[in-house]
């Protein structure tokens, strides 16, 4: 993706997001992630969303990144509702 679809996807949301800070159990949880799935080669930013998805109960997830946030299986639901599916 690129930037133009970046931004359009920030436009949609924008009044959607909120921010909470990483835990350091979080942390743990993002280390385990990374290891877990090490051939996915997840980033940062994508199992720090999980992390804190998990400890919240947070069940839907805003991204455009469809690939890792379907192989990653959370542990509180069998997987994550993705944007396109939130917003059918």
């Amino acid at each position: 993706m690129g930037p133009a679809a970046h931004a359009q996807f920030l436009d949609l949301v924008t009044e959607e997001f909120e921010s909470v800070d990483l835990l350091p159990a979080d942390v743990r949880r993002m280390a385990e992630l990374v290891q877990f799935y090490r051939d996915a080669r997840l980033d940062p930013a994508d199992v720090s969303v999980v992390a804190n998805a998990e400890r919240l109960g947070i069940t839907q997830i805003a991204t455009i990144d469809r690939r890792d946030f379907s192989l990653i299986r959370p542990r509180h639901v069998p997987a994550f509702r993705l944007l396109a599916e939130v917003l059918a």
